[in-house]
Parts: C-alpha cells; structure tokens; sequence
C-alpha cells in the first residue's frame, strides 16, 4: 500500500427530484422579478428566503474521503533458458537486474515483482518459482501472466524482460499479450550483440530403430545464420557407441542422407557432430545425439545333440519359443560305425549336412550349441578348427557338456580346446548338489538377481551331476560341488564361450525340488553369448527424465562409484553412485540446461539429450529484437541493447503520456486508490434553515410596513 490522503468536495443529495426542485425554482425567481419590477418593498428579502428554501431542498453536503493510494505494479521477467549461457548474456543478465531493481526502488509508490523463467529448478528472486520452458523453448509470456495474475489492470505500471530475444510464447495478436495488451508498455533489455553468427546441426529425420546390419539413413542440415558468404560444405562426424565413426561432407542448407549400420541389437547411441564455423556463438547446437533400437531379423542357432537325452528337448523348447529365433536342430541318433542292418531308407529324414553348416554357411549363425556332444567321426578335425575361428572371429560357442567330456572322445581332444575356458580332468561327479553363485556371479549380468538367488543359499533344486574340470581361463559364475566351476564364461579374440558343466540343468525345468530359473538363465546366456548390450559386465548407462539424469554403472569389480558428467555448456558435474547390488552403481541428478550430456568414469562414456532433440532454444541462438517486436510497439514500450547503451533510466509517467525514449523507459503510474472512510456534512441543516427563512421574511414584512 502506498501513503494516506484526505480529499474534501461539495456534493448534493436532493430532498425532492431535480426536476420538482427546479420547477420550484423557477417559479421563486419569476416571484422575485415580479416583485422587484413592481418596486415592492422587502423583495430582495423575499428572494433571499425562497433561495434558502430551494438551496434546503438541494440538500448540499461536505463529502470527506480518506484514501489510501495503492502501489503500481512492475514485473521484471529474466530469461535463464541456457541460450542465455552464451557469450557475457548471463552475466549482462545479473548486472541489468541489479540495475533496474536499484533505480525502480527509487521510484515513490512502486511495487517490484521479479521472476526467473526457462530454467527447470531454478527458484526465482522475488515472486515466484521459476518457470520450467525446457520442452517448450523459453516461455516469458507464461511467466508474466502468473507474476501479474493477482494484480488488477489497473495497477500494473508495465513489464521489463531482459532476454536474448529468443522467446517462443509471444502471441499472434500483439494486443492479447497476457496481463498486459495494449495497456500498458513492455520494454526489453537484450543481453546479447548485433551481428552475431552461429552454425547449427539440424537431424531433420532419424529412425527410432532398424534391423541389424542393414543400411539406415538419418536426414542431416547444417545451417549457418548470419554469415554473410556461407561456406558451401561442412565436415559431419557419426559415432556409434562412441567408438566407431564415420566422416561425411555435406552442403550446407541442404537436407542430405547419410547411412550408417547398427552392429548388434539393442540400444545402440548414435552421436552426430558438425565441425565448428568461424566465429560461431556455441558449439552446443553443433552436436545431437539419439537412441536407435537395433533389431536383428532373425537370430540363426545351430543346436547339435550328441544323443539323445531329457535335456534336449529343454534346450529346444527354450529356443523355439522365442520368435526372433531362427534354430536349426541336428541330433545323432545312430553313429556311422553302427551296423544292424536298419534299412537306409529308415535311418534319417535328411542327411547331416556338416560340410555345409560347418564350412560354407558356418558364420551365418550368430550361436553354435554343442548339447552333449561326443567325437564319432563325424566332424573331421578340420570343422572343428573351423568353429574356433568363427569363435575368434566374433561368432558364439555354448557347451552343455555331459560325462562324453570328461573321456578321450571329449570336444576339449579337439581345436576346440584353444577356445574353452576348462579342462576336463576326467572325473564325473555323480551326487546331488545345490548350484551356487560364485562372488562374481553376483555381479555378472547373466546370473545377478536371479529368482531365489537373494538368500547366501538360492531356493533352488539340487542337480545330480557334474563334470569335474579346471578353470583355466574366463570368469567363473556358478560353482558346484567342492567349488568346483559349474559355468564359465570367456571372451575369445571377438567371439564368447560358455561352457556348463553339467547336463541336469533340465531337473529345474521339470521342478524337481521346487526347480530353479532355468529358462531366464539359459535365456540370458544365449543372449550374452550374442552379445546383448543389456547384459555387457562393464557398462555405463545415462539417460534423461526431463530434467532428471538417471546413471548406472554395472562392473564386476572395482567400478568407479564417481562419475563425471559434462553438461552442453562444458561445465562438470561429479555425481556420486550407490551400490544397489547385482553390480549395478546407481546415482542421479538434476539438470538446468538442454542439449547433450556426456558421462564418464575415466575409461567408459555415454550420452544422453535432455530436452527435444532439435530443440527450439537452439534453433537460432542469435539475439534478435525481432520476436518481440510487435508487441513492444503496440504497447509503446522501448528495447534497448545493453551491451551498446548500458541499462535506461527508469521513470515514472502519466497515463497517455510517451513511456520510451533513447535513453530511459517510462512507466505509468496509474494512481489508483481505494477509500478507507467517508464523512459527509449537511451545510444546511433544518434548523438553519428554518432560522434563516424565518429571518428573512421577517425582515421582509419589516421593510413592507415602513
């Protein structure tokens, strides 16, 4: 509230109707003229009591009012979208409203409600919370609407925005500007400079996923804004998980095509970079990045079954259910050297075609499964060589052994022996016991948080049999009897082995003492051996909730529980993780800029956007006058460039009067009020009244007897 006044007028309050009031009227003056033109004595008195008559009937009163005058209402919105990050615009920023908060204290009866708006998180100085514009743009329209949202029309004196320029909520029709129309002056303060120059890559068309090594096409634009000759083509750089890349030239101004492939299914994060342009504002619009979803057409297995046995079917079942699974089954019923005499025409549908599974169409299949396999003389010497060099070569083995392994007619007596992880010593174990998750295993993506597995002993069903063999290599996730290994996993050259080292696996399938997660394990074993990204034992994973960062870092051991994460505007953020169990480092954090985030623990990184991918408050980072300038001039208010003239002076100005000049800006003081009492006085009370008309005719009739 502003200062206290009293404001004193003469009013009336009409006894009778105006209109008899003023017919009495005219006939006391026609009385007195009469009177006066016949010369009679006391006519002047005669008319004084008819006007003290007709004056009582008017009824005239001394109307007092006590009025409080209420402050003018000014709301100053400062524009903290991260375009605003640029160049000296931030610190402009703070020095404008230092500025305009000291000289609009100066003005008598003013109120300041200030406001920060665009920045998600960011608590306002004054009024209000900040305004999240993050999926929008930058929105300041909205921010002044809930600033002056309680205040009348008739006390807002005007609005100050100190912004780039870079708005994205300003009306179509200037004089619907919230709160403030036609009525009252917005002025601006821009931040940034004349004449400024900005490169920007633009992914106009990217797929959300594709089949794996097939090509797939993003629709790449680079724009250069505000470069008087444009350079005719620039270099764009496409990675890949952040390893793999690809350099492409592209015109500029064009919407152009450019292939790449995913290599494996899953996520896979691809991130486009544009190389710099002289004199540019950022680099933060020179770089995208997104997530394509990478899905294979069909996964070629090729199961081959020693023998026949109860765990075949297991492994089939398991396979052909999957749909994305293309299996192929061999299973040696009768081994060549048999002779009984069956006739030919009843031993096989087909005949086992090794030379063409094993030599011409063996890097086809993306996992190779030998099911209790033993030597027969099948496959010469020289196929199974051929298998180790489709494992070294990037391909996957999986070896669900049984007692064959442990004898001389074992895969291990074979080239294969250059690829397992074990080596059988030639004992099989025939006595029940409880699969175990060895101190890696709980941590190893493919057995970590398996059902039943929470307690130190998992609820599962014993097996009954195991090879005894020795871990030379890889990583031992499951153990057996006496610790023996029971499953062990390798990388060899680029391909993966896995070798389990018991043949009752079955039992839980068939729940033989409450069973066991068979299928989810058997399932994520054939996924890691193909190499899922989602089961990878060192893995760093960033992605964005709004303007939330979620990380998790899985490793086997030692991870790093610090990560740095850089956000678009280079500045780092260490965020601390916690263990939450199974290998997994989880932590998190809050965000105030959009674009491109980088995390990194030293040795792995990865990439996120917060925001749209093409977002609006990079699509033209330049500051420009020209959003908002149709609504400046309707509402006749000024914009001024801080970094050339410095912050206006500010004054106070009647309404009707000029609100902007070269050098300061006005706004309106409004004067409004409200009425804290009123008193009123009659000037002619009855009994005056009375007196004095009794006086006067008494003095009449004195004049008329003389």
């Amino acid at each position: 509230m502003g200062t206290a006044a009293a404001v004193t007028s003469i009013s009336f309050a009409p006894l009778l109707p105006w209109t008899v009031i003023g017919a009495l009227s005219v006939v006391a003056v026609s009385l007195t003229s009469v009177a006066f033109i016949k010369r009679a004595a006391g006519a002047a008195w005669r008319g004084v009591a008819l006007a003290i008559v007709v004056g009582a009937l008017a009824n005239p009163t001394l109307h007092t009012e006590n009025r409080e005058r209420l402050t003018d209402v000014v709301a100053v919105v400062a524009d903290r979208s991260s375009s605003q990050r640029i160049g000296a615009r931030w610190e402009r920023t703070d020095e404008a409203l230092r500025a305009v908060r000291e000289r609009l204290r100066r003005l008598p009866n003013v109120e300041v409600r200030a406001v920060d708006a665009g920045a998600p998180g960011r608590a306002s100085s004054d009024r209000t919370d900040a305004i999240d514009t993050m999926p929008e743009g930058t929105r300041l329209f909205d921010a002044l609407d809930m600033t002056l949202a309680d205040v009348p029309l008739d006390r807002i004196a005007g609005a100050i925005f100190v912004t780039d320029g870079q708005v994205h909520d300003a009306p179509d029709e200037p004089t619907r500007a919230p709160r403030i129309g036609n009525l009252k002056p917005l002025h601006v303060l821009l931040t940034g400079e004349r004449g400024e120059a900005d490169r920007r890559l633009v992914v106009a068309e990217a797929p959300s996923y594709g089949m794996v090594d097939s090509e797939l096409h993003l629709t790449l634009r680079v724009e250069d804004a505000g470069y008087g000759e444009q350079p005719g083509t620039a270099r764009v750089t496409v990675r890949r998980d952040g390893v793999r890349e690809e350099t492409h030239t592209l015109e500029v101004g064009r919407d152009q095509r450019v292939p790449f492939r995913l290599d494996h299914g899953g996520r896979t994060i691809v991130e486009i970079e544009v190389t710099d342009a002289d004199g540019e504002l950022t680099r933060r619009n020179n770089r995208a990045a997104l997530t394509v979803n990478g899905v294979r057409d069909r996964l070629r297995v090729l199961l081959v079954s020693g023998e026949p046995h109860a765990g075949a079917r297991t492994w089939r079942n398991l396979l052909k259910a999957d749909p994305s699974v293309d299996l192929v089954h061999f299973t040696i019923l009768r081994p060549p050297e048999k002779q009984d005499g069956t006739p030919v025409r009843e031993l096989s549908l087909i005949a086992f075609p090794i030379r063409e599974l094993f030599e011409t169409k063996l890097a086809d299949f993306d996992l190779i499964v030998f099911d209790r396999y033993r030597r027969r003389g099948i496959l010469p010497q020289g196929y199974f060589a051929n298998i180790a060099r489709y494992v070294t070569d990037g391909g996957a083995l999986l070896g669900a052994v049984g007692p064959a392994f442990a004898t001389p007619l074992s895969v291990y007596r074979t080239p294969l022996q250059g690829v397992m992880p074990g080596r059988p010593t030639g004992a099989v174990i025939e006595r029940g016991f409880r699969p175990m998750l060895t101190e890696l295993g709980k941590r190893h993506p493919v057995t970590a948080n398996l059902a039943g597995a929470a307690d130190e002993t998992p609820a599962w069903g014993r097996w009954f049999r195991m090879i005894d063999a020795v871990a030379e290599r890889g990583a031992t996730v499951m153990r057996g009897v006496g610790d023996r290994p029971l499953l062990q996993l390798d990388r060899v050259g680029d391909g993966r082995v896995a070798l389990l080292l018991s043949d009752h696996a079955w039992l839980w399938a068939r729940g033989v003492e409450g069973g066991g997660p068979q299928a989810e394990l058997l399932r994520r074993l054939a996924h890691w051996l193909m190499k899922e990204p989602d089961l990878e034992e060192e893995d760093l994973r960033l992605s964005a909730r709004g303007n939330r960062l979620e990380i998790v870092r899985r490793g086997l051991d030692g991870a790093p529980r610090r990560i740095t994460v850089r956000a678009p505007s280079g500045e780092r953020l260490p965020v601390e993780l916690e263990d939450r169990g199974g290998g997994r480092l989880v932590g998190g954090a809050t965000v105030g800029e959009t674009g491109l985030y980088m995390a990194s623990d030293g040795d792995l990184e990865a990439v996120t956007v917060v925001g749209p991918l093409n977002a609006r408050e990079y699509a033209d980072v330049r500051t420009s006058p020209d959003g908002l300038m149709p609504i400046v001039e309707a509402t006749s208010g000024g914009i001024y460039w801080i970094a050339e003239d410095g912050v206006p002076n500010i004054r106070s100005v009647l309404p009707g009067r000029d609100t902007a000049g070269s050098d300061w800006l006005g706004l309106v003081a409004n004067g409004s009020y409200i009425v804290t009492r009123v008193e009123r006085t009659s000037l002619l009370p009855a009994l005056a009244v009375l007196l004095l008309a009794l006086g006067a005719l008494m003095t009449a009739w004195y004049r008329e007897g003389r």
